[in-house]
């Protein structure tokens, strides 16, 4: 299903914020034509509050997607360290206030199954934001006036959590709801559609049970149990559509700034070198590239080779030569109507494949695993391929690719997590996860020490945000109890 977002999305989501918001953020006059909350319905919040989800995830992305390399800014930069105040907006202005309210309506009402989609979807938004900042305000979080300075809850106590959510989500859309309410095309991402919610549930509680494998107080068995219930298809890939009213974001801060000489990023090596036969030489003479990489990257000339930018290199290639990869114009992300992607079938099957991989015995430099972690790693690259729309015969068939079971490594698996991920902030995750491990990202190196960051965090990977500045003057004390330096892990991490 291709949901887009229309106009009237943008339009209810104004509105909601002076109705759901701490009177703190918003002391102005409510104008004359405010809906009040009572006349709000669930239908009228909730395309908003999935709008704001997929806007956080990307704003989350800005930073991180040059942390893990998927893209520098122009000319090669190296981000520094970062606040992630756009993903802080988006959880505690535009998200949690707004489900907080729907939530209260769906018990009102017995409304089962929108209810447990709240849950689900504050799930998602406290988990990018517990693994952006670590500890973070939940339990007093949507207070309002009544509590203008939340505690801050832990990230062990977050993940706990974020599994009774999800827990309830699922007994809940797994029973029958007799309300008569059903959110229809609202539901801009499912169209209302229960089953597809449920699948979700369990998807992205797999996700965050595999954040916890390396920790030991989750299974790689229990990951297998979750996503056997999880995603069956491309068809329940969670991704909103933008149209020619309402344009991508990536689209604008990339397509269109870079072509009126704006501020815009580049294409980092990386990712170009996992992707045209750098890192991982193709075998054959039938593939040269991934076939993905031109829905990511242009390059100035078509017979000439993608050259990745170096991560702080001022615009060298790993070869020393100059880079050239750009954002793709009409790219797949970066179209006037491409999607925001949250999670997807493909990347339900790296997940499988991982946690086959390790319930095996597998080990970051162990090689060989059973069929069933092989099979996922590739249905995970053939629903990659077929997502994106492009032939993936002759890729899945080279040596390079199909390295049977008795070949399989985890940097196989981790590297077409990441390719297929591009643009997914999930992956900031996994590159912590494996402490930025070259045996698992193949090719992986820290950013240049000369590049625009260098200073304290120089030859220090950036492992988390700082708060937002603005959090701090409102409530300091919280605030500075729970401060850290961005290359302190998170508790997940340590």
């Amino acid at each position: 299903m291709k949901n887009i977002i229309t106009k009237i999305v943008l339009l209810v989501a104004c509105t909601t914020l002076f109705v759901a918001c701490s009177e703190e953020y918003f002391e102005v006059n409510t104008p004359s034509n405010t809906a009040t909350l009572e006349e709000l319905r669930m239908q009228d919040l909730i395309a908003p509050v999935i709008h704001s989800t997929m806007e956080a995830q990307r704003s989350a992305e800005l930073s991180f997607g040059n942390y893990v390399q998927n893209f520098v800014s122009t000319g090669g930069g190296a981000a520094g360290q970062t606040t992630a105040s756009g993903l802080w907006e988006q959880v505690y202005l535009y998200v949690l206030p707004n489900l907080k309210v729907i939530k209260e309506k769906a018990i009102e009402s017995n409304a089962i199954h929108i209810g447990a989609i709240t849950d689900v979807l504050t799930a998602i938004n406290i988990g990018i934001a517990t693994d952006t900042w670590d500890n973070i305000p939940y339990l007093d979080a949507t207070d309002g006036p009544d509590n203008n300075f939340p505690a801050f809850d832990t990230q062990e106590e977050i993940y706990t959590q974020i599994f009774i959510l999800l827990d309830d989500a699922i007994s809940a859309l797994e029973s029958t709801d007799n309300s008569g309410f059903d959110l229809g095309s609202s539901d801009i991402i499912y169209g209302g559609d229960s089953d597809k919610w449920l699948r979700t549930a369990y998807t992205i509680k797999a996700r965050y049970q595999l954040h916890l494998v390396n920790k030991g107080i989750m299974s790689a068995n229990d990951v297998i149990a979750t996503i056997s219930n999880g995603y069956t298809s491309t068809d329940d890939d969670f991704q909103m559509f933008y149209d020619d009213k309402n344009i991508n974001p990536w689209y604008s801060v990339e397509v269109l700034a870079r072509s009126t000489g704006n501020f815009s990023n580049d294409i980092a090596s990386q990712l170009v070198s996992s992707m045209n036969g750098t890192y991982y030489p193709f075998q054959g003479s039938s593939v040269v590239i991934d076939p993905r990489l031109p829905l990511f990257a242009e390059i100035p000339d078509e017979d000439i080779e993608y050259k990745g930018f170096v991560s702080g290199g001022l615009g060298v290639s790993p070869d020393g030569s100059d880079a050239n990869t750009s954002f793709k114009t009409d790219g797949y992300y970066t179209s006037v109507d491409s999607p925001l992607m949250l999670i997807s079938y493909a990347e339900a099957m790296f997940i499988k494949a991982e946690a086959e991989f390790l319930a095996n015995g597998g080990t970051t430099t162990s090689v060989g695993s059973n069929l069933a972690a092989y099979a996922s790693y590739m249905e995970g690259i053939q629903a990659s391929m077929d997502m994106y729309g492009v032939d993936g015969l002759d890729y899945l068939s080279d040596a390079s690719i199909a390295v049977e079971e008795t070949g399989l490594m985890l940097n196989h698996i981790l590297k077409e997590k990441y390719i297929h991920n591009f643009l997914n902030p999930e992956t900031f995750v996994d590159f912590r996860r494996y402490d930025f491990s070259e045996e698992v990202f193949k090719g992986l190196q820290m950013r240049l020490e000369d590049s625009a960051d260098s200073n304290e965090y120089s030859g220090e990977w950036f492992r988390r945000a700082e708060y937002p500045s603005v959090e701090i003057s409102r409530n300091e004390a919280n605030v500075l109890a729970n401060q850290k330096t961005p290359i302190t892990p998170v508790w997940w991490d340590n």
